[in-house]
Parts: C-alpha cells; structure tokens; sequence
C-alpha cells in the first residue's frame, strides 16, 4: 500500500472513525488534517542539522461548520495534533513542541470553506541559543472542500471577482481557485483526473493579467494540446477552449 493509501486509511481510522458523523456539510475532519500536513510541509525552517515546521495551527471554520463541533471539538483537537505529530516523525521534521491546534469561527468564511494559520514559536523553557527564532504568523490560507479554494484570508472579506474560471473534466465541475491549479493523477492536485495517460503533475492553470488564465505544461509525458495544438511554455485561455492531457479532453469556462 502507497505512502499516500496509509494516509488516507489512517486518517479514516483517526478522525472520521469517531466524528465523521457530526459532519453533514463539506467540511470534514479528514479534509482539515490532510490540508494541516499540507501547511506544515510547505512552511518549512531550516536550520544547520534541521528542518523545523510550524507547531501552532488556527483552523478558521464558518459559523456553521464550527456548531458542529460542539462536544466533541477538544477531542477532535487531540487527534489532529497527534496525527501532524505523526506526520513530522515520518517526514523527519523537527518540532519545538507537540503540535497545539485551536478552531475560532470567522463569519467571513461560507460553509464548506477553512482557513489555516500557522505559527512555530519557541516554549519558554527553550534556550535560545539552540532553535530557530519566533516566527510570526504567516498568511491564513482558505481552502473550500467543494472547490478547494484557496486565497489569502484578507481576500474573503473583500469583494470577488465577478467571474470565476472552471475546468469540466470526467463528467465533474472543478473550480480553480484564485491561485491557480493544478492538474493530473496525483491526489495532491487541485483536480484530479483519472486517466492513465494523464501525468501525476501533468499541468497547470495559472491566473494572468485582467483576469484572465494560462495553461503550462509540467514535463508531462504525453504533452498539453489546447484545441488540437500542442503547447510549449505559457499558452493563454478563453471560455470555450477545448484541453486535452493524455487522452483526456477537458473544457475551460469563465461564468
């Protein structure tokens, strides 16, 4: 069984063996720690013999999605903090401290979206001389389980765009987040597609100038064609384009 396969059965067994029923909207518990590790591998600090991660995490629910954590929310907290632990020891990362993880409720936030904080700070009985200094607290990212929206959480208060860009692949509807996507068989994508002939990191749709986007390829084996033209390097996008990646054919649309 795959490194990723173990994960995901283990995160099954951790969180939604005990909470996955007060859940009923997108948001889930499985959802929240996946996109934990995510946070803790992408904010990395390197030392001279070190890798260190951040052990202070903020999960941001809206007001919806945090009522269904009454009860059960400290459990669900030692959990969580015990897989990420778990996922440092694997990725032989190091920590200052056990990971500390606190949910607060922002009414920005629509049901189905969570934002993600994190912090790695020093415990007072640290000596100074031996860690890395306090970091402050870095963007909080916004992901949506229903379109894995993914924005600066400034950006949600504020007004958004008018249009929103979609890919219509395999018979689903998958909205890029504002940061782009990308694209292929790997289940760390943003869209994930099936085929065989499509590459685990096949390719990626990137926003442009006056809200509009482009396609790259990533190296893929079985190359990038936009309406029946094979792509090198950036190629720009318009409602109505046909994508093909392998075999796949895929459908980009603004609304």
């Amino acid at each position: 069984m795959s490194v990723l396969r173990n994960l995901e059965a283990k995160l099954t067994d951790i969180v939604e063996g005990t909470f996955g029923r007060v859940f009923k909207s997108e948001v889930r518990p499985v959802e929240v720690a996946r996109k934990l590790a995510r946070e803790m591998d992408e904010h990395k600090t390197e030392s001279l013999s070190r890798t260190y991660v951040p052990n202070e995490y903020i999960v941001y629910l809206s007001a919806e999605d945090r009522s269904r954590l009454e009860g059960v929310e400290e459990s669900l907290i030692d959990e969580l903090s015990a897989y990420l632990l778990e996922h440092a020891r694997r990725e032989r990362l190091a920590l200052l401290s056990r990971p500390q993880i606190e949910f607060r409720t922002d009414e920005r936030l629509s049901l189905g979206e969570f934002g993600i904080q994190t912090r790695l700070v020093r415990p007072p009985e640290e000596s100074p001389a031996a860690e890395p200094a306090q970091a402050s607290h870095g963007n909080t990212m916004i992901y949506s389980t229903a379109g894995r929206i993914r924005e600066e959480v400034e950006q949600v208060q504020g007004t958004r765009p008018p249009a929103r860009a979609l890919l219509v692949a395999e018979g689903r509807r998958h909205v890029i987040p504002p940061a782009g996507a990308l694209i292929g068989r790997s289940r760390e994508c943003d869209v994930v597609l099936s085929d065989a002939n499509v590459s685990r990191r096949h390719a990626e749709i990137r926003p442009a100038a006056a809200g509009t986007w482009t396609i790259a390829d990533l190296g893929s084996t079985n190359g990038v064609l936009v309406n029946g033209h094979r792509i090198a390097g950036l190629e720009s996008l318009r409602p109505g384009d046909r994508i093909a990646l392998g075999t796949a054919d895929i459908g980009f649309e603004v609304e």
